[in-house]
């Protein structure tokens, strides 16, 4: 059973801007230039990282899934069902 998590939502929103920023490059034009895109990655990806959230060491290892998975639902915690599995 895998232990609740709730997520702020600053870091759920900034989790969804990472996910849509990174399947952008899939939508664009081949002759599309990516480096904006891959500069707001970079950006975005650092301050996933560095969010208070994550000060515990051992909180990024075993929340991450969690916070893709919520900023997908857009909810701050699993559904009772996935608690259940």
């Amino acid at each position: 059973m895998r232990p609740p998590f709730h997520f702020p939502a600053d870091l759920i929103t900034l989790q969804q801007a990472w996910q849509e920023t990174y399947a952008e490059p899939a939508h664009a034009p081949a002759d599309a230039g990516t480096a904006v895109l891959r500069r707001r990655l970079i950006a975005l990806s650092g301050n996933l990282c560095t969010h208070p959230y994550w000060a515990a060491s051992a909180a990024w290892r075993a929340g991450g899934v969690e916070l893709r998975r919520a900023a997908r639902t857009h909810t701050s915690a699993p559904a009772d069902e996935e608690a259940a599995a």
